[in-house]
Parts: C-alpha cells; sequence; structure tokens
C-alpha cells in the first residue's frame, strides 16, 4: 500500500509493508508551502479505501524495506516499534505544550518527522539492501546537529543543576520527561543494528542527542510555566 499527498504543510510519501505497514513507512519533512495543483482534474470512480489490514502478518513475520521477512521479535522490529512508540510519546508532549502555549511544539513536530526517517534507515537493514535502498534511507549527521543548537538555546535560559531533579514540573514537563525515558530505550534497541552495521550509526547518535534535548526541554517547559522541580531527596521509610 503506497500513498502521498500533503499533511499540515510537509510532503507525507508513506510506503507500508505487506506485512502490517510499520517497517516500511517512510515520511518526508518538507518545508511549509501551498498544496500542489491536482494533475489530473478529472473525477475517477473510487475504489473504496484500502483495508488496514493484511493479514499477510498472522504467522508473525513482517518485511522490511528491503522485502525481506523476518520474524516480529526481531531486534529490527523491536528497534521499530520502540521508535513508534517514542513518537507517540513526542505527539503526547507537544499536545500538552500546545495547550500551555510553548513555541518549541514545532520542533517537537519536526522531532517527529525525523523519527519516521530513522525508522526507515531502521526498517532497510544493509545486510539485504541494495545501493537504491541505502541512497533513499540514509540518515545524516545534519539533523543531530540541529539538536545540538536548540540544547544550547535553551540550556542558556535555565540555572544550572545542583540536585538530581525528578520527573515532575506539570504536565508539558512530566510528558517530556517520559519521552526522554523512551529515547532512552529506543537508543538501547538501535544500538545493537549499528554495532552490527545493520543501521546507520548516525541514528544511535541522533536518539542519544535526542534525550539530552528532551530533558533539557523538560526543564525549560516548567521554567516558563512557573511549575516547581521536585529535588531528589533521600527518603528514610518510617517504622
Amino acid at each position: 500500500m503506497a500513498g502521498a499527498g500533503w499533511r499540515g504543510g510537509r510532503f507525507l510519501l508513506v510506503r507500508a509493508a505487506a506485512g502490517g505497514g510499520g517497517a516500511r513507512s517512510r515520511a518526508f519533512c518538507r518545508e511549509p508551502g501551498p498544496d500542489p495543483p491536482c494533475p489530473d482534474p478529472k473525477p475517477r470512480k473510487s475504489r473504496g479505501a484500502p483495508k488496514i489490514y493484511t493479514k499477510t502478518g498472522d504467522t508473525g513475520f513482517s518485511s522490511t524495506f528491503t522485502g525481506e521477512r523476518r520474524a516480529k521479535d526481531d531486534q529490527v522490529f523491536d528497534a521499530l516499534g520502540t521508535l513508534d512508540e517514542l513518537s507517540s510519546a513526542i505527539g503526547l508532549s507537544a499536545e500538552f505544550g500546545s495547550e500551555s502555549g510553548h513555541t518549541f511544539v514545532e520542533e517537537l513536530h519536526k522531532v517527529q518527522c525525523m523519527l519516521q526517517d530513522a525508522g526507515s534507515n531502521v526498517a532497510t537493514p544493509i545486510s539485504s539492501a541494495r545501493e537504491s535502498h541505502i541512497k533513499r534511507t540514509s540518515f545524516s549527521e545534519k539533523p543531530v546537529l540541529e539538536l545540538e543548537s536548540w540544547i544550547d538555546k535553551y540550556s542558556d535560559q535555565l540555572p544550572p543543576l545542583t540536585s538530581f531533579i525528578l520527573p515532575s514540573g506539570g504536565k508539558s514537563s512530566a510528558a517530556l520527561h517520559l519521552s526522554r525515558a523512551v529515547c532512552r530505550r529506543a537508543e538501547r534497541r538501535v544500538v545493537p543494528l549499528v554495532k552490527t552495521g545493520e543501521a546507520d550509526a548516525n541514528v544511535a547518535k541522533y536518539l542519544n542527542r535526542l534525550s539530552d534535548y528532551l530533558f533539557v526541554l523538560a526543564r525549560f517547559a516548567a521554567k516558563q510555566e512557573g511549575k516547581k522541580e521536585q529535588i531528589y531527596r533521600r527518603m528514610e521509610p518510617q517504622d
């Protein structure tokens, strides 16, 4: 199943695997702009919406972007599922941030797009990829450098840390801390694929930097909302 279209000012090209879709999803982020003209104004008969289920994954196998069939508990799909979970957590963080009027919400949406691209790289194991696959799903270091610039921007506006802090500081901040924790897990799932040469090292580097960004952003959100960050204290159990 494949499709393309403009959503929210970004061009999305989606390819779904025969075995369920997630492994071969691909989204390209583009700058906002006017919708392109329809190339064929003639009305066509609708064939109906394609079904979301294919039943090809019922035996516990799914397809990578290269067309290779692997078990659903394979490291590739474990990493892809965690990246999807991370994007969902960031989406929730963005919703809380939007309700509070934070301007960093657009950054979070861009991160979600980058995670989709990271997933495309993970879904293209080098061992079974052709040169055209690798070229199409490569992941550069530029997104890492962008995250570093965002981290510096927010860090400059925060007081230095003098104690360990607990995930807290209001809904926006707490949701970002949750996203950070999921990000750390996503990194742990991707690292084995990088070690074996199946995924680009820049994907792991991006996730490493992303967790730092989410931590700084959580602190920034708490500061902007005037929420108190809970400080770690050694607690003695009551008798």
